[in-house]
């Protein structure tokens, strides 16, 4: 099989695409056919080794595929399910080693390249739509991003909540599609922060470096920041007397495997995730598909922002 590996912290040119031997799956693992491998801004922090890893190792963090083995010790799972992961190394492969507890069924109604492109950012805008704040009817969110892939979907389950959206974009391109997400009002990124001022009462942010003292002042008293993501590079040290100053501002630095730890809590956000996509009140935009050989040219366009919506490779 073929699988992208990293010997080296480093750009996109340290992504080797490699022939490997077939994987066999060890107690409590299957062995899955890699249908689409999703592509992350976290695949970028361990290629680069902002979040280092032991090396050489596999990379990329969801996909979805057909179980194609199954080791000692695995029970509901067989030889032919579709099933779905986040979080799992090594996706960035035509065949994966998933540890059977972290494999989600994919329900018929849901296509395994949709599943593999919902599952890191969809139980993301879960956790942090339902449990980081729990936004609720007549709330106003700040979404940063509001066109790419994270931020669509967030868009998108900020108003299944009831609340009003308001998305940070570049272009004029890009604010089309955060309204089609359901944006109530799209903003550039120079001018939120005084739009906005002492109006917002959660504000997701994924850009990080850029965008973060923004999105202090644009917090209402007691507002929260929910830092979640540094594509713009990261926050410097914050001094809590700034958030005593804005309004007794609360501010946390969520990751989806705090709120996918347990398997229940794991499948009770999937079941909902695939439900809505079943249902059509979620929509999983992909908007590019590269070879699994073209890892390199992937990294470049996320890393580079020069992509909208969801970015896969397919083996």
């Amino acid at each position: 099989m073929h699988a992208i590996i990293v010997s080296a912290p480093g750009g996109p040119e340290v992504l080797e695409y490699v022939e490997r031997p077939d994987p066999r799956p060890g107690e409590g693992e299957i062995v899955v056919d890699v249908a689409a491998a999703g592509v992350n801004f976290i695949d970028i922090y361990h290629r680069s080794g902002a979040y280092p890893l032991a090396l050489p190792t596999p990379i990329g963090s969801e996909g979805a595929g057909t179980v194609s083995a199954v080791g000692a010790g695995v029970d509901g799972v067989a030889v032919g399910d579709t099933v779905a992961w986040a979080g799992v190394l090594g996706s960035y492969a035509e065949k994966a080693v998933i540890p059977a507890e972290r494999a989600v069924p994919v329900p018929d109604g849901v296509p395994a390249e949709v599943a593999a492109a919902a599952m890191l950012q969809g139980l993301t805008a879960h956790y942090l739509t339902h449990s980081t704040y729990e936004v609720k009817a007549g709330d106003h969110v700040l979404v940063h991003a509001g066109a790419g892939g994270m931020g669509q979907l967030l868009v998108q389950l900020v108003k299944l909540r009831g609340a009003r959206a308001y998305a940070t974009v570049s272009t004029s391109e890009k604010e089309k599609l955060a309204r089609e997400a359901g944006a109530d009002e799209v903003l550039r990124y120079d001018d939120f922060a005084e739009a906005l001022r002492g109006r917002i009462d959660v504000v997701y942010d994924g850009v990080g470096r850029t965008t973060f003292d923004g999105g202090l002042e644009a917090l209402r008293p007691r507002g929260l920041m929910a830092l979640y993501g540094a594509a713009s590079g990261p926050v410097p040290p914050v001094d809590p007397q700034t958030l005593n100053k804005q309004g007794s501002l609360f501010l946390t630095r969520p990751t989806i495997a705090h709120y996918i730890a347990e398997r229940e809590e794991l499948l009770q956000r999937a079941s909902d995730l695939f439900g809505w996509i079943a249902a059509g009140q979620l929509a999983i935009n992909v908007s590019h598909r590269y070879p699994l050989a073209d890892a390199k040219q992937a990294h470049e366009n996320l890393a580079g922002r020069r992509t909208t919506g969801k970015l896969l490779l397919v083996p």
